[in-house]
């Protein structure tokens, strides 16, 4: 059984935390909720910079404005969060080993060697 959706692109997220914490979902829409609810919503006051700013990630969240509560939360803690919303899933169909054998021989670090012998 997959887990992957049937879909060929993905989301994910990268919190840069310690240790990171990466997050991957079927959509932008489903990563930024997921975001909101696990790193976000899980944070006390008492991790900001400012505990009274709390009042406004809770705003943002109960009105859905997720990029909004994500700032004020990266403000707040310092952690900074990478995402990637329309990634694509690479496959074995995609790159199967005879196309990868022939596409690394014309990469820029196999184009001065004679056949790769070096």
């Amino acid at each position: 059984m997959s887990m992957l959706p049937s879909a060929d692109h993905v989301a994910y997220a990268v919190v840069h935390s310690d240790p990171p914490d990466v997050f991957i979902a079927e959509s932008a829409e489903v990563l930024t909720r997921i975001i909101a609810l696990e790193v976000v919503a899980r944070s006390a006051p008492s991790d900001f910079r400012d505990p009274q700013r709390a009042s406004v990630i809770r705003t943002a969240l109960l009105e859905e404005e997720w990029t909004a509560a994500l700032a004020e939360w990266i403000e707040q803690t310092g952690t900074p969060v990478d995402a990637y919303p329309d990634e694509h899933i690479w496959t074995e169909q995609d790159l199967d080993e005879e196309r990868f054998a022939l596409e690394l021989r014309v990469t820029p670090l196999f184009r001065d060697s004679e056949a790769g012998a070096d």
